[in-house]
């Protein structure tokens, strides 16, 4: 009889909770409609390109999209031999239509072109826009690409990632999705790679593409992969169980002494990865986050928010950028480490997607990222423990309805 009422009382709570959430999430989904509408001219500072090297490989860290578009397409027109381009979101706009040419004329001079682009991503794209020159070899990533059983806990999610090789040699990676809105009005962080190290990328296509092929023909493995390299690229793989950025973020932090900054788009980490970090400003180092003041994805700002004051707290500072879209996902430590990609700090990038991202030991690279972060900062209010716990009983409210939600995003 007890257990019963108290089953019941489960459900009913259950019940009251999940009609909470979908109410609070409807009503932040209204703002969210609201503010885009009324959002007016966007404008951050951004650092023109300059090429450094990091052993071998030269380097190039891009924080404006006009740039990295340009420059992407422009390797693109000088391709002799081989493009391969994997990417999340592609729009049907003037960008994403310049690189669809692009690819369409590699292809008509005898150029081998391989794409892979996220079906779910893109969604609200015409698929009109999907039907390419007969030359380009396209393969389309679904939610269950490279599932192996509906009980397989090495099950696929999204394909998160951003990248493009050309001839084998240049390599381009990080957040940057393809389409008009990220040229010039996104801050957002990429990573050109000019050397061995680029066949690492080149490589992490291949393995995809080989697993996902569906019938079309294999492609070779690059022969040229580096042993000994200041970058080192990794990469989730979900259809075999593999995350290893997630494992790249934990030892940064514990291996820091004296400062790691990170920018990310969406801030919503694990236990560990929290554990960490104040663990981190426990011991002395300058542990400083940028993230947007207002992201593209509202629901995820708010429970994002949930994890501020233990983060405010136990010393770590957080800086919300202002007006505009940071989507950036970077860290740099004591002057030596560095990381570029396309995984958010969240379970789904670190969990559940494909992703890829660059590791670079190197002080010139470090140096380049640490004046990013300070004139990304200088974009930044800082917010303080006191501003936060002065926010109203309303935001805490909500944000205490979606916090269960953290656990599967």
């Amino acid at each position: 009889m007890v257990l019963g009422r108290v089953q019941t009382a489960l459900k009913v709570g259950a019940g009251a909770l999940a009609l909470a959430q979908v109410g609070t999430i409807a009503a932040l989904m209204v703002v969210d409609r609201r503010r885009k509408r009324h959002r007016g001219h966007v404008n951050f500072p951004s650092k023109p390109p300059e090429p450094l090297f990091a052993g071998e490989d030269e380097l190039t860290v891009y924080t404006r999209g006009r740039d990295l578009f340009d420059d992407m397409i422009a390797t693109i027109e000088a391709a002799e031999h081989t493009i391969v381009l994997e990417t999340y979101i592609w729009k049907g706009d003037r960008v994403g239509r310049r690189f669809k040419q692009a690819l369409t004329d590699a292809a008509e001079r005898g150029v081998e072109v391989h794409v892979v682009y996220d079906v779910f991503a893109n969604l609200v794209v015409p698929q009109t826009f999907f039907r390419f020159d007969p030359r380009i070899h396209v393969l389309r990533h679904w939610p269950w690409t490279g599932a192996r059983g509906l009980l397989s806990f090495r099950s696929p999610g999204l394909n998160h990632r951003k990248i493009l090789v050309v001839d084998g040699s240049t390599a381009f990676l990080g957040g940057y999705n393809l389409g008009s809105l990220y040229a010039s009005r996104w801050r957002d962080t990429h990573l050109r790679i000019r050397g061995q190290a680029a066949s690492d990328v080149a490589n992490a296509f291949v393995d995809y593409w080989n697993m996902a092929r569906r019938g079309q023909r294999a492609l070779p493995q690059p022969s040229n992969r580096p042993w000994e390299s200041a970058v080192r690229v990794t990469r989730n793989v979900p259809s075999i169980g593999v995350y290893p950025i997630r494992y790249t973020y934990l030892e940064a932090i514990d291996r820091a002494r004296e400062r790691i900054w990170l920018t990310h788009a969406y801030l919503i980490p694990d236990d560990d990865l929290i554990f960490a970090l104040v663990e981190a400003a426990d011991r002395g180092v300058d542990v400083r986050i940028i993230v947007p003041a207002e992201s593209n994805h509202i629901v995820a700002d708010w429970i994002s928010r949930g994890f501020y004051a233990t983060f405010l707290r136990r010393g770590v500072r957080l800086f919300l950028y202002q007006d505009a879209m940071v989507h950036a996902k970077t860290g740099t430590a004591d002057g030596r480490w560095s990381m570029i990609g396309t995984a958010n700090l969240d379970r789904l990038s670190l969990t559940g997607n494909y992703e890829i991202n660059a590791e670079i030991l190197d002080a010139d690279l470090a140096r380049e990222m640490e004046d990013i972060f300070v004139m990304d900062a200088s974009n930044c209010v800082e917010l303080t423990l006191h501003d936060w716990q002065s926010r109203s009983f309303a935001m805490k409210a909500s944000e205490a309805i979606l916090s269960p939600l953290r656990h599967i995003l």
